[in-house]
């Protein structure tokens, strides 16, 4: 497998710039995490790298390859979309045997037995089933598909918890067993994490984030006391988010803090999960001054 790189993305819609010169890449085998808010351009980028549409600007290259129309290429990916719902009068196992055609190689035993545990019989027509199992008929696709590039928007569409489990199970089996790349877009940020080994945080058409998720948290801290203390013990930090409830403070910050600093007794440090990190780091400024 080579490496998947974006290199300077930009796509404009007339006047209205969706993504700005966005650069990351990919390495084989390893499972991303691609986040960002409502309208952050997530789903452009993904259908950008998959030529389903064009960039405006920059180019996607698979090793020294630019994929634009390129089919050796193209075919190592495989995007799972809200858009595909669009077929819903084709059968469950119309859709294995297109992937088979587009792909070959097909794990037609393996998806069969997935179909089983989500309640789905592959005679099934997507236009029957409900959100939640259109979701699961197409994750079946994506996880027994030959490629590997496997991209997944907002994986978890309708899911019911105990569904959700299952595809999380799903996914680490498939990696463990024929180890791919996959980049996951969602909001159920807290449910993922676990899964996630490198993290893409998209905001206002830009990347902020690109690292891997350990080292991102280990400097994540949520910050707490009185308020005065907090104030003192953060001088010289971006502060994120803000927070009093009455004399106490709680702050946010991303970034490494200096053991030099002499942290009070009554101020407590703890580590933010990936989704408070998130939000802190794309909430558009300080809150609850």
């Amino acid at each position: 497998m080579e490496k998947l790189k974006v290199q300077a993305i930009t796509k404009r819609y007339g006047r209205k710039m969706i993504l700005n010169g966005v650069s990351f890449e990919l390495q084989p085998a390893k499972i991303y995490g691609l986040l960002g808010r409502n309208g952050a351009g997530k789903s452009t980028l993904l259908n950008i790298i998959t030529n389903r549409i064009f960039a405006t600007q920059g180019e996607v290259k698979l090793g020294d390859q630019n994929v634009n129309n390129h089919q050796a290429s193209l075919g190592q990916f495989y995007l799972m979309s809200e858009a595909e719902l669009s077929l819903k009068h084709i059968k469950i196992k119309e859709l294995f045997d297109g992937a088979e055609l587009a792909y070959g190689n097909f794990d037609f035993v393996n998806a069969r037995r997935m179909l089983t545990a989500f309640g789905i019989s592959e005679d099934q027509t997507l236009a029957k089933l409900s959100t939640g199992l259109k979701t699961a008929a197409k994750l079946t696709v994506a996880l027994n598909v030959n490629a590997n590039y496997i991209f997944l928007d907002e994986p978890t569409l309708g899911l019911d918890a105990n569904h959700r489990e299952l595809f999380y199970q799903e996914l680490m089996r498939t990696y463990g067993e024929r180890p791919r790349t996959f980049v996951i877009s969602t909001h159920l940020i807290n449910e993922v994490q676990q899964l996630l080994e490198d993290v893409i945080i998209l905001n206002q058409g830009k990347i902020t984030v690109d690292e891997p998720v350990a080292d991102l948290l280990a400097r994540a801290y949520e910050i707490s006391g009185p308020a005065d203390l907090v104030d003192q013990y953060t001088q010289g930090l971006k502060i994120l988010t803000s927070h009093n409830f009455g004399r106490i403070k709680t702050v946010t910050v991303v970034e490494k803090l200096a053991e030099q600093r002499v942290l009070p007794d009554q101020v407590k440090i703890d580590h933010l999960d990936l989704q408070k990190t998130f939000t802190a780091l794309t909430n558009g400024g300080i809150e609850g001054e």
